[in-house]
């Protein structure tokens, strides 16, 4: 792998650090589009017992190659370095700024729908019938409720094996399964105060699900592409249900921290601004729909999916020439 081969996937990897801090958007989604991911399927794949039989047989050197060391560590160290430094800008945003930001994944992931929808060969009936069901699989999932999260080791390493199978699925928001789960929070403020416990139990849990998950998902492209990719492709329509930039609260729940939303409907821009009762127990003032801003950055996050997916196709021929 090349400096500058190394550069991109960061990148990449930083890319999808900042989607998974986000409740709706998908790490896996933009591994998905920037077409990493079933090269890290298979990565991840490669790791286990085996691993150790050839470490121990041939040495470290051939155990890296094995389990793809270079790539895996490459891709984390930009995940690592999102989550990091974005928690704190992204957590704000969303609070002070949701309409803006979610706007920008709204087009991010709209311009994805298109684009991961192409990678399927051939449109027959198990893939539509995939698409459809993958669709309202997704926008089911923005219509249940929030749970409160027990005060609990084994609750968190149960969450962070399910939310890691929900971040490497394209259009499964691990992020929103977190705040399903109503650990969402907690894992957010973890990180923001270095709790090493919290984090070290729900880093197990993520490995724990990740090393079973990706075998299943890994087969499921060997032996049914098509039919996967467009379920996927659905899971990414249905979740535009999720991501809607405008929102009211519908109603409200009491937890540790006091009042919080417990569910929202999507709205119009027009009618965003309306303050319900449950938004004034919150102490919630109007905000402004930002229409012209939130047009703004769909079509800029739509437009910078678009540049990738080119300079991946640009960067793959390139590729590809210089191998024959």
């Amino acid at each position: 792998m090349t400096a500058q081969q190394r550069v991109l996937l960061y990148l990449k990897g930083m890319a999808m650090g900042a989607a998974d801090v986000v409740p709706g958007v998908s790490g896996g989604t933009i591994a998905f589009i920037s077409g990493i991911y079933e090269e890290l399927l298979a990565s991840i794949k490669a790791i286990g017992p085996h691993t150790l039989t050839t470490l121990r047989k041939e040495g470290l050197a051939a155990a890296w190659r094995q389990i793809n060391g270079t790539f895996l560590v490459t891709l984390l160290a930009g995940i690592g370095t999102s989550v990091i430094l974005l928690v704190r800008p992204i957590t704000w945003a969303l609070e002070h700024e949701p309409v803006l930001i979610w706007s920008f994944f709204f087009g991010l992931v709209f311009a994805s729908v298109y684009i991961c929808g192409r990678k399927v060969r051939r449109w027959n009936v198990a893939p539509v019938v995939g698409f459809l069901v993958g669709t309202a699989a997704a926008g089911l999932i923005a219509f249940l409720g929030v749970a409160t999260a027990p005060d609990s080791y084994l609750f968190y390493l149960m969450a962070g094996a399910v939310a890691i199978c929900a971040m490497i699925l394209p259009g499964i928001s691990g992020s929103f399964i977190l705040l399903l789960m109503g650990a969402y929070g907690p894992v957010m403020n973890a990180i923001k105060t270095f709790d090493l416990g919290l984090i070290a139990v729900f880093g197990a849990g993520c490995v724990l699900g990740l090393m079973g998950f990706s075998r299943v998902l890994s087969w499921m492209f060997a032996r049914f592409h098509d039919l996967t990719t467009a379920t996927l492709t659905g899971f990414l329509l249905g979740s535009l249900v999720i991501i809607w930039p405008w929102k009211q609260v519908i109603s409200v729940r009491e937890s540790s921290h006091g009042l919080e939303p417990l569910l929202r409907e999507n709205v119009l821009p027009g009618d965003y601004a309306t303050i319900t009762d449950a938004e004034r127990l919150l102490g919630i003032t109007d905000k402004p729909a930002h229409v012209a801003g939130a047009v703004a950055l769909m079509i800029g996050g739509a437009a910078l999916l678009v540049f990738l997916e080119w300079f991946a196709a640009r960067h793959h021929e390139a590729k590809a020439d210089a191998t024959l």
